[in-house]
Order: structure tokens, then C-alpha cells, then sequence
């Protein structure tokens, strides 16, 4: 893939906010990709990205097997270091279980005095306090409200016009706290998607769930669903994901899932940027398990000349 790094200008954000970011252990390990490629992207946006210091796991899904106080505050702690360290900043978590565990915490406790209090105790350990004001927002939610689709259409510098792209959003964005779309017929990635020239494969499995941990703990269970989403996008270039755990079911199982024609699978911000002039390894595509090499040939060959016009038009005579 080409770079076009040098030909792109600063883009401006639609609105100009702060981040404490909260990377999360998936984007530091299995993920790295969707953690390089979010960074590169919301620096090229503009974006002052800060990470919180001293942030530690959030729970993942084991924290409520083990213990249900333990599973909110382990992800308070993370948003008390933001609000103490790093305060006014709304807290930015790309990962969509992260994201579902700090927003999970936020608003419980702000649901249930006593839970706040006794999560309080817990912090009080370190001396931490918590006023819990901090906002918890996606990736989705940033680049579709904060970046918005003009932002990311002036920054187009090698379109994406002939790819039909497949937006995914799983389960743990939107559900079962929708706070920026509708969790069974979510849409906010398509006008990001449209920006870059490309059009939005039309189907019915983008809230659809992949598994999640299924495919490792229970791989019969998992597969079929992963199937349906990959058969269901017939049709299209690649399947878009704002998951680590959506995207490593897409990518790793598509041949247990019966799938013969590969699928690329990108993460959002991935794609936004090779539409922006980042380069591949900017983007750190090569850490992706399922980019085919039709994608990467139509994505150098670049867009379809434009149509010739008919005589009569290009000629001024009437038809």
C-alpha cells in the first residue's frame, strides 16, 4: 500500500477535547494493531491524547466470576487516577469490553449511593479518591461526534470509492448502556464510512454477537454465529470492527467457521486511516490475521477512472 502521509494536512477536530486514554490490556497484547492505528489516527484528527497513568486491568469478564465489588472497582480505580491526574478530560476507551466496565462502574455507582460508598472504602486504600464526573466515551462515539464525518472527508487522500465495507459493531458498544446509538440498529460508522468514498454494505448482522469468549471456551456454540456474520457479508471488501474481541473471532476462525474466500477484517480506525494517507505500517496492517490480497490490490490500484461522459452532455447538444 502507498504513502501518502505527506500529501495529507492537519485535520481539525469538530470539537477540540482532551482524552484520558485508557488503552486496556487487549490493545497492549492481541490488539497492539487497533492501539497503533487509534493513536495514528486521532493524532492526524488533532486529537491531545494522554494515557492514565498507572491505569491497571479493568476486569475484563473474570472480574464478576470472582467478585461483584471487585468488578466495579477495579474499573473506578482507572477513571479516579483520570480524574485525579489527568482532570477534565473525558476517559477514552477503545476497547468495547473496557469501555462496557468503566461505563458500567460510572453508572452504577451513580445509580446506588451504597455502592459508591463502598467502592470509595476500596479506593481508600491508596488514598484515591473518587467524585466519579469523569465521561466515559468509545472510539465510535469520538470519531462519530467529536471528529465527525467532515473531519474525517477533508482528510481523504486516497479514496476508498468501489469498496463496499461491512460495519460490525457487536455487543459490548451499545449494550446495555446505549449511549450514542440505537444497540439493534446501531449506524453511527456509516456516515464515517461514507466519508472516505466507500459504500456501506447493506445487511442486518452489524449488532449481531460473534461469541465473544465462546469461540475459546465453548467453540461449537461460537462458530455458527460467526459464520452467519461473514456469510452475511458476501459481497463486501472488508468487515470493519470496533472490538478486539469481534475482531479476533472474525480474523482467526473464519476457516473453523467453514468459510473457503478469506474476509479481511480491519478495525475502524485501521481503515479510516489508509483512507487518510497513513501508511500500512502506520496502521500496523501486517499485525491483522485475515487482510486478503485482493483488498490490498484494489486498495493500491486506487479508485475507478470516472465514468465517460455521454456525447450529447459532454458536447452541449441536445439529446
Amino acid at each position: 500500500m502507498s504513502n501518502d502521509t505527506a500529501q495529507a494536512s492537519p485535520a481539525t477536530m469538530k470539537k477540540q477535547i482532551k482524552y484520558a486514554y485508557y488503552p486496556g490490556c487487549s490493545l497492549t497484547g492481541t490488539a497492539v494493531e487497533f492501539d497503533v492505528s487509534t493513536r495514528a489516527l486521532l493524532a492526524r484528527l488533532g486529537a491531545d491524547v494522554q494515557d492514565i497513568p498507572d491505569w491497571t486491568c479493568c476486569g475484563a469478564s473474570a472480574g464478576q466470576a470472582v467478585d461483584e465489588l471487585l468488578a466495579f472497582a477495579l474499573p473506578a480505580r482507572n477513571l479516579a487516577l483520570a480524574e485525579r491526574d489527568l482532570a477534565g478530560r473525558d476517559v477514552l476507551a477503545p476497547c468495547s469490553a473496557c469501555y462496557l466496565n468503566l461505563l458500567a462502574a460510572r453508572e452504577e455507582a451513580r445509580a446506588d449511593r451504597s455502592l459508591y460508598s463502598r467502592i470509595e472504602e476500596v479506593l481508600s486504600a491508596e488514598n484515591l479518591p473518587w467524585d466519579n464526573f469523569a465521561e466515559v466515551r468509545h472510539l465510535l462515539d469520538v470519531l462519530a461526534f467529536d471528529a465527525g464525518p467532515e473531519s474525517i472527508a477533508g482528510q481523504v487522500s486516497h479514496s476508498l470509492e468501489g469498496f463496499s465495507i461491512a460495519p460490525y459493531y457487536g455487543c459490548q458498544t451499545l449494550r446495555p448502556y446505549a449511549q450514542f446509538d440505537d444497540p439493534e440498529r446501531p449506524v453511527t460508522m456509516e456516515p464515517l464510512l461514507e466519508a472516505t468514498g466507500a459504500t456501506v454494505h447493506v445487511w442486518s448482522k452489524g449488532a449481531r454477537c460473534c461469541g465473544a469468549s465462546l469461540a475459546t471456551t465453548h467453540r461449537a456454540a461460537a462458530l455458527p454465529r460467526i459464520q452467519e456474520i461473514l456469510q452475511a457479508a458476501d459481497g463486501a471488501d472488508a468487515i470493519v470492527t470496533v472490538c478486539p474481541m469481534c475482531q479476533m473471532n472474525l480474523e482467526s476462525f473464519q476457516k473453523q467457521a467453514g468459510i473457503s474466500d478469506p474476509v479481511t477484517i480491519l478495525y475502524l480506525p485501521q481503515l479510516l486511516g489508509l483512507a487518510m494517507g497513513l501508511s500500512q505500517k502506520e496502521l500496523n496492517i501486517d499485525k491483522n490475521l485475515s487482510v486478503t490480497g485482493g483488498f490490498i490490490q484494489k486498495f493500491t490500484a486506487g479508485p475507478p477512472p470516472p465514468a465517460p461522459e455521454e456525447e450529447g452532455i459532454a458536447t452541449g447538444e441536445a439529446g
